[in-house]
């Protein structure tokens, strides 16, 4: 399984259009735009899951520079989510400082 990063997408770009684009290079599994968890607005970028990786590979080659919506796409292996650390120091919302 190979998951691709794909940045600098337009505001409206549609996950039928980027799955179109990455098609013409092999099966792809699913197609994930991200957006702002508050607005719902798309956030400019995505990712692609694409079952072989050679054609996940070739894909990225073939789209990276590409222009979709008059943007030129960044297109890149995916790096694994870095663990967020849960609970602990950070804002220290309702805790009282002494």
């Amino acid at each position: 399984m190979k998951n691709i990063y794909v940045g600098n997408l337009s505001f409206g770009a549609s996950e039928d259009s980027v799955r179109a684009l990455f098609e013409a290079h092999g099966t792809v599994d699913r197609v994930n735009i991200v957006t702002d968890r508050d607005t719902g607005q798309p956030r400019g970028f995505g990712f692609v899951e694409m079952a072989n990786d050679a054609e996940g590979d070739k894909a990225i080659a073939a789209v990276n520079g590409k222009d979709l919506d008059g943007r030129t796409l960044n297109v890149n292996e995916a790096r694994p989510k870095a663990d967020r650390a849960s609970g602990g120091g950070g804002g220290g919302f309702g805790r009282k400082r002494w």
